[in-house]
């Protein structure tokens, strides 16, 4: 496994995404540097952030996001909603991209890349966070790293939002869609994601996604589910979290030792 200073720059993470590159990430639910330094020593192509869920706030966003550039890792931010000012705010820390939920209709797609975009948007200017080197890129050096760098990801977790997928991904700018199959299950109150009709949802906004040219990120716990993603065209890959990773482990470990008193 390449280490993080062999591994293509964290820079380069938009570019490989749009280009359906197979890229693996893992949710981050800890608001400190060290789980997103160390998923990226071990190799790990992003993290993602997770504001929606977690208590991250903009101080533990700015501390993960060195962790992030340490390690060699894009740090994506997944945000609570589609308000610009939180977005404008994770992209001042030097996020390399947003993942934006129920983004349920191309409106609001249209919003959320012009909330993220300087030449084809309306983002606030300012060069002097982390996300314009403070102050050493110059006013359009800066604009022009930003516009090609940042990866703009809608999540697709709302019924009504299948209905018009093919609508949602033709908006010029957005990137990527994340199908967020945890929300589908709840919505559409079925037994989990494996069930025909979150398979059926997954395979229409994928099919809608790689017709308008848009990669297609999902979760997934691996094995079979991981194939078969991938075969419907997903090259995104989220693989558990931070507090998943632990609990896992440290579950092994403590079943370990307690045999020790069987």
């Amino acid at each position: 496994m390449p280490d993080a200073a062999t591994r293509p720059h964290y820079t380069s993470f938009r570019q490989r995404l749009t280009a359906q590159e197979l890229v693996v990430g893992s949710f981050v639910k800890t608001p400190t540097g060290h789980a997103t330094e160390i998923l990226g020593d071990l190799g790990f192509d992003f993290v993602v952030l997770d504001q929606e869920h977690a208590p991250f706030d903009r101080g533990s966003v700015d501390l993960a996001m060195v962790a992030a550039r340490a390690g060699n890792t894009a740090a994506i931010v997944r945000v609570p909603s589609a308000d610009p000012s939180g977005l404008l705010s994770v992209l001042d820390c030097g996020a390399t991209g947003v993942l934006v939920p129920h983004v349920d209709s191309p409106a609001k797609a249209r919003e959320v890349v012009a909330a993220c975009r300087y030449r084809a948007g309306h983002r606030g200017f300012s060069n002097s966070p982390r996300a314009g080197g403070y102050g050493r890129l110059g006013v359009w050096d800066h604009v022009d790293r930003s516009d090609a760098q940042v990866a703009v990801i809608a999540m697709i977790e709302d019924p009504p939002a299948i209905e018009i997928i093919a609508e949602i991904v033709a908006v010029e700018g957005l990137d990527a869609v994340f199908i967020g199959r945890g929300d589908l299950t709840v919505s559409l109150g079925v037994a989990g994601p494996g069930t025909p009709e979150v398979k059926a949802a997954t395979e229409t906004i994928t099919a809608a996604a790689l017709k308008a040219n848009k990669a297609v990120l999902a979760m997934s716990a691996g094995g079979d589910d991981a194939k078969w993603l991938k075969g419907l065209g997903v090259s995104g890959m989220i693989v558990a979290s931070d507090q998943g990773f632990m609990r896992q482990a440290a579950g092994r470990a403590l079943a370990e030792f307690r045999e020790l008193g069987a």
